[in-house]
């Protein structure tokens, strides 16, 4: 317990320096791969973004895992994250690693099962609606779950419909 208040200057500088190592690491990485890296376009792309925060977090306060070990590790995640957004590009895998979007409600219906499906009760549904600014029912052209797990609300007081193309899943 004694050990949890003790403050050591060469475990400080440690804790800088190996910050500031895995954070340039992180710079370069993200640079080199793309914008992707911290998207949350899929549920890969949101487990990819928990997993370096985990390899900064170890890397940077435990003794045990060293500034070159945490940078290989990033390698790999990056590494990976670039086979499998090269591998989405085939229907095949994108349908095996992706989630699909579950329509919610479109115009004025709600669809009971699909909430329930996706764990989304009506007052998540309602919050919602209100988060995008909608007064009636009747704006509301579709709400969608997305695969990312945000819920997209596609409104307007016009008659236009939604283009089936934005609803084709």
């Amino acid at each position: 317990m004694k050990e949890w208040f003790k403050f050591s200057e060469s475990g400080f500088l440690a804790i800088i320096l190996t910050a500031i190592g895995i954070y340039i690491a992180l710079v370069i990485l993200t640079r080199i791969s793309g914008k992707r890296s911290f998207s949350k376009m899929s549920s890969f792309d949101f487990s990819m973004t928990v997993a370096i925060g985990s390899v900064m977090a170890t890397v940077i306060v435990s003794k045990a895992v060293s500034l070159q070990h945490g940078i290989t590790g990033l390698v790999c995640i990056y590494a990976i994250q670039i086979l499998v957004a090269f591998a989405r590009r085939s229907r095949n895998f994108r349908t095996i690693i992706d989630n699909k979007p579950t329509l919610l409600m479109k115009g004025e219906e709600i669809y009971e099962n699909n909430l329930k499906k996706c764990n989304v009760t009506i007052s998540d549904l309602k919050a919602k609606l209100r988060e995008a600014n909608v007064i009636q029912l009747s704006e509301v052209k579709a709400v969608v779950f997305e695969s990312t797990g945000d819920i997209s609300v596609l409104h307007g007081s016009d008659n236009k419909e939604v283009d089936e193309w934005l609803l084709d899943f």
